[in-house]
């Protein structure tokens, strides 16, 4: 039987006030002296600063636990992170393990990151509304980033760089991991960010973020294998799942990929997209498996986002059994993402082919299947290539999209391609994809053909019928007419 160390034994008080930072410290030490255990957090409120974590350790918290973390900057000295896809320097995790094994953090109690503070500064630097540091570590972290920031779009280095903020929980180089119950909220950054982790399982977890949080994701999984995510709640600012592995040249540089990952029963709320594979992609993503998941406005259901400075492999994807309402853009596959591109660089915004090289990214053999769509307001599907690098053996079959007959509740972009191309109501778009296959797929548009064809190589259409909703018109419209554009 493991041991058992209670917070409030090393002087703990959950009072909401009293900064508990070192007793819950103490609790950890000798836990790891004992070779493991459990950390346990009873009911009540912990205020406390920075918390870091053991090998074979479980950290517990029961019903009515609340560790709320301070949202004093200082607290927080320069830590080696991998911060949107960049190995570098940033403000220490709220919540740390590096290079653990068999960790643990489970219980029905909340962790909170209070991270309002974190979200007020950076929405000021990023208005340029201050330029004063917002901690002691702000000059630390802009030396000790110095190579980074020379090497990257300057409006990087601009303001982003400038407050660092953390995530709630991240997890490096760790290897069996387990979350499973608790709530996670409010976290200055990506609310919980997995990176170089091996045998992780997370069930039963609830990823909670106000919907406006700057770059509030749910749960990032970064350059992982071997993961496992089931019965979670989502409701969150940003993306609610995303699974990435690195950015540009640096992610390719690290290598690691994220492979083998089964995601099941879960529930996503509000994000900017459900699934999402990238935009930090370059270091591979490959062999995932979506199914039995319910997503409820969110602005895109399954995203793939990337563009011509990643470089990287996704492939071998399979999305099934999903029920979504109120999306934008049900499914959203992007090889011309637009955010974080350099609009100087003439490379990655033009339309015309460009050679191929390890900056190219490479989207193949996607299969999404048994989807069922209610009241979508833009594109039904948008699956955009590039013209030297096609998006490759794309499968959709037993599909159906209802689109949305509210005109005030139209939306516009599908997604964000180097051009604004708003499809409010419209049907399905490929463009430069090679081996598409359709097989069942029922669409009601607001306007224009339910399948839209814009340099495919190789189609098959069997099964495809349509349904325009124009405001006096109801009619089933055949196969021949709802396919458009030239193959």
């Amino acid at each position: 039987m493991s041991s058992r160390f209670e917070i409030t034994s090393f002087g703990a008080v959950g009072d909401g006030q009293t900064d508990n930072t070192i007793a819950i410290r103490s609790a950890i030490e000798s836990c790891a002296a004992s070779c493991g255990g459990t950390v346990y957090v009873p009911a009540g409120t912990y205020a406390t600063g920075p918390i870091e974590l053991v090998s074979g350790m479980t950290l517990y918290l029961e019903t009515g636990a609340v560790l709320r973390f301070s949202n004093r900057f200082e607290l927080y000295p320069p830590t080696f992170t991998r911060w949107s896809g960049y190995e570098c320097y940033g403000y220490h995790p709220l919540l740390y393990g590096r290079n653990l094994e068999r960790i643990s953090i489970k219980g029905e109690g909340v962790i909170d990151g209070q991270g309002q503070a974190w979200w007020d500064a950076y929405g000021q630097l990023k208005q340029k509304e201050s330029s004063t540091p917002k901690s002691p570590y702000r000059e630390q972290l802009m030396q000790l980033n110095e190579s980074l920031y020379s090497s990257i779009d300057s409006t990087f280095a601009e303001w982003e760089t400038q407050l660092l903020r953390p995530p709630l929980l991240q997890l490096m180089d760790c290897k069996g991991v387990t979350l499973e119950g608790v709530t996670l909220q409010n976290s200055p950054f990506w609310n919980t960010h997995l990176v170089y982790c091996d045998e992780v399982k997370v069930s039963r977890v609830t990823f909670r973020n106000p919907s406006d949080t700057p770059n509030g994701d749910g749960l990032d999984v970064d350059s992982c294998t071997n993961v496992s995510i089931s019965d979670c709640q989502f409701d969150v600012g940003d993306d609610c799942l995303c699974l990435k592995s690195g950015i540009n040249e640096d992610g390719r540089r690290v290598g690691r990929p994220t492979e083998n990952v089964v995601v099941t029963n879960c529930i996503m709320r509000r994000g900017h997209g459900g699934i999402v594979l990238g935009s930090e992609m370059s270091g591979d993503i490959r062999r995932i498996v979506v199914s039995n998941c319910i997503f409820l406005g969110t602005d895109r259901g399954f995203r793939v986002k990337t563009n011509r400075a990643r470089g990287g492999v996704i492939e071998d994807v399979m999305i099934s059994h999903i029920y979504m309402e109120d999306v934008l853009c049900p499914i959203a596959v992007n090889s011309f993402y637009r955010y974080g591109v350099s609009s100087t660089d003439p490379l990655m915004t033009t339309p015309e082919p460009i050679p191929v090289t390890e900056c190219t990214p490479v989207v193949r053999r996607l299969t999404i299947s048994d989807i069922t769509v209610r009241n979508a307001r833009a594109a039904a599907a948008f699956v955009y290539g590039l013209p030297e690098q096609p998006i490759e053996d794309v499968t959709i079959r037993n599909v159906t999209i209802e689109m949305t007959s509210d005109v005030e509740e139209l939306g516009g972009e599908p997604d964000m391609v180097k051009e604004k191309l708003v499809m409010a109501g419209d049907g399905m778009l490929f463009k430069h994809v090679r081996s598409l296959e359709l097989y069942h797929v029922r669409i009601e548009t607001r306007q224009g053909p339910a399948v839209r064809l814009d340099n495919v190589e190789g189609a098959v259409v069997d099964g495809l019928s349509m349904r325009v909703k124009h405001p006096n018109t109801d009619v089933l419209v055949s196969n021949e007419s709802s396919v458009e554009g030239r193959v």
